[in-house]
């Protein structure tokens, strides 16, 4: 599912900007052990500076992250309560940095431990924090913008939600055979694509673990999950393969001109 927080080349800022402070808060704990370790002052002042960096660059890299988890991250999914996991474990983290921070007073103190309990349990934390963002990159494919060739580039557009109300959400010639997109009605989220079967629509989840059907493959009519493979007719939404067991909702499209209409 591609980032929403991205540069102009297309790469997510999110995991650029945490490489920084996963270096300065872990290298405030390293500095601070070494320094009471060996009584060398000038490696807890060191700390105290790392520590002060590192806080400042979390909360920067915190605001990308949650710009994906709203927009980017499939509600209703196993990757939303990963997601979710993720970000509290390095918000409880970015604290109890700042309350080491805070209380340890001026840079020169030297860190008792108890403080240097407090940077242990949070760069703890971190490494777990980081073993669930590396779960959503790897397996949810959260942030990975892959759909080219055959599959096009991934689009995505916002419209009105009109129960009951045709909505135009395309142009005849926007997708070509075996192409997909996402429509936001309101807080749904709808695949539009174009098989061989013509034009349809089904929700963007899969039944199994909540995948967005719209960043999968779609062949023959058939819509492949691309965290477990499994596999709809575009058409009815039936189970063609597993591991899910129920079939997706799906929804009527029209075509009037060279305009594609949506009613939900």
């Amino acid at each position: 599912m591609r980032s929403r927080a991205h540069h102009l080349k297309g790469h997510p800022i999110h995991p650029v900007l945490v490489s920084f402070p996963i270096a300065f808060l872990v290298g405030a704990l390293v500095f601070d052990a070494v320094g009471v370790g060996l009584g060398r002052p000038g490696w807890y002042t060191a700390a105290k500076y790392l520590s002060g960096a590192g806080l400042v660059l979390g909360l920067l890299a915190a605001i990308p992250g949650l710009v994906d988890y709203v927009w980017a991250v499939p509600p209703d999914s196993s990757a939303s309560r990963a997601a979710r996991r993720h970000m509290l474990l390095n918000v409880t983290a970015i604290a109890l940095f700042a309350l080491a921070f805070w209380v340890r007073g001026a840079a020169g103190v030297a860190p008792d431990r108890p403080i240097i309990a407090l940077e242990l349990i949070a760069v703890a934390l971190l490494a777990w924090a980081g073993f669930l963002g590396g779960t959503l990159v790897y397996r949810n494919q959260i942030g990975v913008d892959h759909r080219y060739a055959g599959a096009g580039k991934w689009r995505e557009i916002a419209v009105p939600l009109r129960p009951g109300e045709a909505v135009v959400v395309a142009q005849a010639g926007d997708l070509q055979p075996d192409q997909m997109m996402l429509v936001r009605a309101g807080s749904r989220r709808i695949v539009l694509a174009r098989s061989a079967a013509g034009w349809t629509a089904f929700d963007d989840r899969c039944t199994h673990h909540g995948g967005t059907l719209a960043d999968g493959t779609l062949a023959c009519d058939t819509v492949q999950c691309p965290w477990h493979g499994s596999q709809f007719d575009v058409r009815t939404g039936a189970v063609l393969a597993g591991p899910a067991a129920e079939p997706v909702g799906t929804h009527r499209v029209e075509v009037v001109g060279e305009q594609v209409r949506l009613i939900l």
